[in-house]
Parts: C-alpha cells; sequence; structure tokens
C-alpha cells in the first residue's frame, strides 16, 4: 500500500549529520555548564535516537520521515492520531473503496455535529499544578468489577472488515496487549467468541436488537455465553438518519456492491456478519428495533444475566429515566455524530448527565476524542471512561494491528504527561477542579 522512497536513506543521513552539528555547537557553547556539555557530549558519543529523544524533548522524532506523498509510510512514524486519518484514506481509496471512506468519514447532514463533538473540547482548560512528584502514575480504572490499565476504550464500529480482513479481531489485539476494554459491534465481521479470545478477556457487546425480539434473545444469549460482562444498547439510531458525505462518496464507487448491500434485504445485508451466524432473521425488517420504548429496556433488563448500558443517553432526563428502569452504566454518545443532527457535542453534555445519576452507576463518554488532554477534560467533568473510535479505525485501516496499538500508545502517553502536569497521580485524583471554561 506504501511506496518505496528511493531518497529516504539519503535525507536520513543528512537530518542525522545535521543534528550532530547542532549537538556539537551546544557541547561548544559557552552559554551552557559543564555538566550540559557533558551530556550532550554523552549523546554525541552514544548516537542513540532513543537517549536523543529522552533528554532532549525538542528533537524528539527528528529522524522520522514522511513518504513523497506526505504521508507516514509505517505507525512508527506517527507524532498524534490525526496522521493515521489520511494514510487510511489512502489505503482506502487504494482498493477503490470510497463508499467505505465515505462510510467511516461521515456524520449527519452538513457534519455539523461530529465535528462539533471534538472542537468543544477547546471550550474548556486545563489547570496545572507544580511542584508534585508525579514520577509513577497510575492509569487503571475500575468498571463493573473489571480493572482496565487505561480509562480509553474503543468502541463499537461496525463492519471494520471493511478496512481490515482481521476486523475487529485486530483491534481486541491491539488492546488487549495495552489492556484497554472494547466494545464490539453486533455488526462486525469478527464474532464476540473470536474477539474475547483475542483480547485475552471478554469484551463488551455493542447489541443492535433488531425488531424481532427472538433475535434479540439469541444476540444477547450468544455474547454472554462468550463471556461478556456487559450488554450495551444502542438507543441513537431509532430516528433514521442522512449520511450525505457517505452518498456523495458512494456516487465515485465504481464497484458492484450488490453483493453485501441489497436495498431491503435484511436477510442477505447480516448474512455475512459471524454474530448473527445460525440465527433465524427471515421475520427481522430492520436492525435497530426502531419501535423501542422504554418498556423494551425492562423487558431486555429481565432477560441480560450481566450489566446492562444504554448508549446514545444525552440528556438529564434520560438518564434519571434509565436509573429508574434499572440499567447498570450509561454512555453519552450521540454515534460519533451519526445518529443526529442536534450540533450538540458530547462533552457538552457530560455533567449534566453526571449530575443526574449522582454517582450511582458509570457514566462513559464517546465522541471526539482525538488527544490525552481530552481524556482527561472528560474525565474530570465526571467521565468514568472515554472511549475512541474512528482515530483506531485510522490505525486499523492503514496499518493493521500495529496501527490501533500506535494509536492507543500515543493516546496513553498523552494522557499520562497531562496527569503529570495537573499532578494527579491516579484517576481518582482527576476532579473538576482540574478543569476551567475558556
Amino acid at each position: 500500500m506504501t511506496q518505496i522512497n528511493c531518497k529516504a536513506p539519503e535525507i536520513s543521513e543528512r537530518k542525522t549529520i545535521a543534528r550532530r552539528q547542532f549537538l556539537r555547537f551546544l557541547a561548544g557553547s559557552p552559554l551552557l555548564t559543564a555538566t550540559s556539555a557533558g551530556t550532550i557530549a554523552n549523546l554525541l558519543a552514544a548516537g542513540s535516537h532513543q537517549a536523543l529523544a529522552q533528554s532532549y524533548d525538542v528533537l524528539r522524532g527528528a529522524s522520522r520521515a514522511l513518504g513523497p506523498d506526505g504521508i507516514i509510510p509505517a505507525p512508527g512514524d506517527t507524532l498524534d492520531v490525526f496522521e493515521f486519518e489520511p494514510a487510511a484514506k489512502k489505503a482506502v481509496l487504494g482498493q477503490a473503496a470510497p463508499a467505505h471512506w465515505g462510510y467511516l468519514e461521515s456524520g449527519v447532514e452538513g457534519n455539523v455535529t461530529r465535528d462539533a463533538n471534538h472542537t468543544a473540547y477547546a471550550k474548556y482548560n486545563i489547570r496545572v499544578q507544580r511542584l508534585i512528584d508525579a514520577r509513577k502514575i497510575d492509569t487503571s480504572v475500575k468498571i463493573f468489577g473489571e480493572t482496565w490499565g487505561s480509562p480509553i476504550f474503543c468502541c463499537p464500529v461496525s463492519s471494520l472488515g471493511a478496512y481490515n480482513p482481521e476486523a475487529g479481531v485486530a483491534v481486541a489485539r491491539a488492546a488487549g496487549k495495552r489492556k484497554h476494554q472494547m466494545i464490539l459491534s453486533t455488526v462486525d465481521n469478527a464474532s464476540i467468541a473470536d474477539v474475547n479470545k483475542a483480547h485475552g478477556w471478554p469484551a463488551w457487546f455493542m447489541l443492535y436488537p433488531t425488531d424481532a425480539w427472538s433475535v434479540t434473545q439469541a444476540l444477547v444469549q450468544r455474547a454472554e455465553s462468550a463471556g461478556s460482562p456487559a450488554i450495551v444498547l444502542t438507543v441513537d439510531r431509532q430516528g433514521g438518519r442522512n449520511t450525505e458525505y457517505m452518498f456523495r462518496e458512494r456516487r465515485q464507487d465504481q464497484r458492484d456492491c450488490t453483493a453485501c448491500h441489497q436495498p431491503g434485504a435484511f436477510a442477505n445485508e447480516v448474512s455475512r456478519k459471524a454474530n448473527f451466524d445460525g440465527i433465524d432473521v427471515s421475520k427481522v425488517t430492520n436492525l435497530y428495533g426502531t419501535g423501542m420504548t422504554w418498556e423494551f429496556v425492562d423487558r431486555l433488563r429481565a432477560t441480560v444475566k450481566g450489566k446492562l448500558v444504554l448508549k446514545g443517553i444525552m440528556t438529564g432526563e434520560d438518564a434519571k429515566e434509565a436509573l429508574r428502569h434499572g440499567v447498570d452504566g450509561l454512555i453519552v454518545s450521540n454515534h460519533g455524530g451519526r445518529a443526529e443532527e442536534s450540533g450538540q457535542a458530547t462533552i457538552g453534555v457530560l455533567v449534566e448527565v453526571v449530575e443526574a445519576v449522582g454517582g450511582k452507576v458509570p457514566v462513559l463518554i464517546d465522541g471526539g476524542v482525538r488527544r490525552g488532554t481530552d481524556v482527561l477534560k472528560a474525565l474530570a467533568l465526571g467521565a468514568t471512561a472515554v472511549g475512541i473510535g474512528r482515530p483506531y479505525v485510522w490505525g486499523l485501516a492503514s496499518f493493521g494491528e500495529p496501527g490501533v496499538d500506535r494509536v492507543l500508545e500515543i493516546l496513553d502517553d498523552e494522557f499520562t504527561t497531562i496527569m503529570r502536569q495537573v499532578g494527579a497521580l491516579n484517576i481518582n485524583q482527576i476532579t473538576r477542579e482540574n478543569v476551567t471554561r475558556a
């Protein structure tokens, strides 16, 4: 998928020479103390980029080069998660699949809500504190008796097989290695059993209930039999949506997509999906259960043996109602800006939802998270954990499992750094005192 840059060694060599010349200049500067000059002299002698990066942050990543098209050639070359997006686009369009790219990037109508999810984080600033020994940081969080190594989890994204043949299994291996939890979509190409095996411990299962109760029951039983401790009912897809960006990209797609996508043919649509294997879907007409009410939640609560989480809550009123119906947890979500064009960012309603539940159940959040600082802001405003979606799919599409791994590594590193800067030694020490309105 990537082009070979024949000039890369020459460029890298010139950068190395320039860097060493700069260090020699610093070592000979009369402005430096003997200790500083000695440190630089040691770096010159070692010739180690790793030592250089650890000792002199301004030069971090200096030897990392972009490809001739300005796109990263390998996951280790990335400096932030944004650099994965053009790499993913290149990979997907390289497979002549513009509709798949449109599906991943699309919000609703003018993408106002999709974009607001991210830009709203800029409305909050972080208050930092000095002179706190923060060398030892604990990023773990405990939810439903599970201890995650990080509060960052991988959100459910449908049809990951469109971006990598291993689909959710590749995500599971990367997330499990770094002790991140993940939620698998009902309509991923990988089964919940295979994902749980690859992850190393059971993932949560995001439920699209369909409009047939027997299918809902079968999906729940399948996930629980595979060990999944939480069923996550998505409640934000009942009103329909107009994903214009995807439709525009589909116009450019020259493939014959009818083998997988036939309008009105639900059975054909999901027969390819592993979690529906062996389940009779002949009476199903839609995936999302568009007639769901709170009575449906009651019925599902009576069926689910483990934890029941509602994903898609955006108001305090619905949060309080969820508690009355025995729900164990909530995810503040607007489906990544793909559910409704409300213009309302998830971070903007987080406090309202957190205050409504009063600490009785965990409140998670997703939508627009792109930096470790976003994670800290969400936790400070009351979130128990913070989900990412598009960033890890960019990593998956561009480089497979190593891409997902690098996305998680970047966010973990950024998050740990900002924890140290605010003087929070563990998740519990991140409070509303750490943020202020911009």
